[in-house]
């Protein structure tokens, strides 16, 4: 049952949850959507009932969802472990939930937890997809758990070493989350390269070099393009050592992107390596488990620099407001977070 409807007509009028009901959050067309009441089912053996306190919006994935730029091809692919709907339309989607047990397991109840679950007030999973917060964690900042998770896939693919020079291309919250991960290997000497040079405040609370797209950017040993544009993936081929390759961690969904594979790009031997967080990058695959990354992602966010990339919050009442600046391309925060303690 829809709560009430359309998005772009400023906030959304929302009722009170009636007793065992949630209220989510479901793209309807392209940069609209709509909230749903739906009921919360009894807690059975082995899982847990969870009231949300935060959920984050992933830009780069949710920005495509919101405009119904999900290829067709990777309509199963795409689709986030809690997802309800269909792509395009109408799907309720997302994968960056925070929130308190209220009922399950002994050892859950009461906990503060990270979930792969859309914007939803309040939802039962199976017990072992919660995963509790470390004590150092505060929630807010545990939305940023996915990117965190991504981040280390990406630095499992690109096997920076020792005393590497990491250029990672696009400040985006995907792309910080890269660079301050890799800035904890010894020696390493990572630069962060963005078009918008408001992005080297970014940079410098995260302790690492910025550059501007337009300047001369250093010389790496290791590229990673998070960009999610065509000129910041030519730049990351640009700037590739020789022999070398680039770890391209940007998805473009249905659009074209043009590449400049003339030049120097066959002489200097460039590889195009592509990293996805669906599958535990293959030099881990063997000894490694998406559970396990994603704590280890966890332990991560204890570090309070990673702070930095919460730029921006809403009440949950304005989903509406957001999923609209998602579509149209005004939405510019790093990670903007939806609080759903708010009445």
């Amino acid at each position: 049952m829809a709560v009430t409807g359309n998005t772009t007509q400023g906030p959304a009028e929302v009722h009170h949850e009636i007793p065992d009901a949630a209220t989510a959050w479901w793209s309807i067309a392209p940069g609209q959507g709509e909230f749903r009441s739906e009921p919360v089912p009894d807690v059975s053996d082995g899982e847990a009932s969870v009231r949300t306190l935060y959920t984050g919006v992933s830009r780069g994935t949710e920005s495509l969802v919101a405009r119904g730029e999900v290829p067709e091809s990777e309509h199963e692919r795409m689709r986030a472990p809690f997802q309800a709907g269909e792509f395009p339309f109408p799907v309720k989607y997302g994968y960056l939930s925070v929130g308190t047990v209220e009922h399950g397991p002994a050892w859950l109840r009461g906990r503060t937890v990270f979930a792969l679950f859309p914007h939803q007030s309040r939802f039962v999973v199976p017990a072992d997809a919660l995963h509790p917060l470390p004590d150092g964690v505060p929630p807010r900042r545990a939305v940023l758990a996915g990117a965190v998770e991504t981040a280390v896939n990406v630095l499992w693919d690109a096997a920076p070493l020792v005393g590497d020079r990491v250029v990672v291309v696009g400040a985006g919250m995907i792309g910080c989350a890269i660079a301050r991960v890799a800035r904890g290997i010894p020696g390493s000497d990572v630069t962060l390269v963005d078009v918008d040079p408001a992005r080297a405040i970014t940079a410098e609370a995260l302790d690492v070099g910025f550059a501007l797209a337009s300047d001369d950017v250093p010389q790496a040993d290791v590229v990673i393009e998070a960009s999610g544009a065509g000129a910041g993936l030519n730049l990351a081929l640009a700037i590739a050592p020789t022999d070398g390759e680039v770890v391209v961690a940007s998805w473009y969904g249905n659009r074209p992107v043009w590449l400049e594979l003339g030049a120097d790009f066959h002489s200097r031997r460039i590889a195009l390596r592509p990293s996805q967080v669906g599958a535990v990058a293959a030099r881990r695959r063997g000894s490694r488990t998406t559970r396990n990354r994603l704590a280890l992602a966890l332990r991560l966010l204890e570090d309070p620099a990673y702070d930095a990339l919460l730029s921006g919050t809403s009440s949950w009442r304005q989903l509406s407001e957001v999923t609209a600046a998602l579509a149209d391309g005004t939405a510019d925060e790093l990670c903007h977070t939806i609080d759903w303690t708010a009445e």
